[in-house]
């Protein structure tokens, strides 16, 4: 009897450990460091971008304020208290939107989206000069990107009004009186 060398088995072991090592490639992929996701968040200037929201936030939530008691008349007492539970309101926003309170959101969030070489080459990419350009012209692309939306969505919506003004309305039947009863 012919038996095979102990080395011809090995070309088959090794190719089945190479597919293995593949196809876990993924799963082995290394988490980002908070280390990693911190310097990502310093160039992509995170911090200062979620300051910039909370403005915008206290400015949608004095709209709402404003068109909730629109043109209600109220006491200096109730005027009192819409303006503390105003000022609650925004205490929990900013408190809520606080880097000390978004910091760990963000680790946690982009942990479980990136991997640790991910994180690195986006940083990369945010601390080189087009990177830099980029948010600082990021305010102007998105004004001029609500613009041009603006600009296609407003004939749109006149067309659309125009056929809203087209339909035949009929008018509801007039209600009848409620009848009396008759009294036996």
């Amino acid at each position: 009897m012919i038996r095979p060398s102990p080395n011809a088995a090995r070309p088959a072991v090794r190719t089945l450990l190479v597919l293995a090592l593949m196809l876990a490639g993924p799963v082995l992929a290394a988490e980002p460091t908070d280390a990693d996701i911190d310097r990502l968040l310093r160039a992509s200037r995170a911090e200062s971008l979620l300051a910039g929201v909370v403005p915008q936030m206290e400015a949608v939530q004095q709209q709402e304020f404003d068109k909730h008691f629109a043109g209600r008349e109220m006491t200096e007492e109730q005027k009192a208290e819409v303006a503390r539970i105003q000022a609650k309101t925004q205490e929990i926003v900013r408190k809520a939107l606080s880097w000390e309170e978004m910091r760990p959101v963000y680790l946690d969030v982009y942990k479980k989206t990136y991997t640790r070489d991910d994180v690195r080459a986006i940083t990369k990419f945010y601390e080189s000069p087009a990177g830099q350009r980029m948010l600082d012209k990021n305010p102007a692309l998105m004004q001029n990107v609500m613009a041009a939306v603006q600009q296609k969505m407003v004939p749109m919506l006149e067309e659309l009004q125009g056929e809203i003004r087209n339909i035949p309305v009929t008018p509801a039947p007039p209600a009848s009186p409620p009848q009396k009863r008759r009294s036996r």
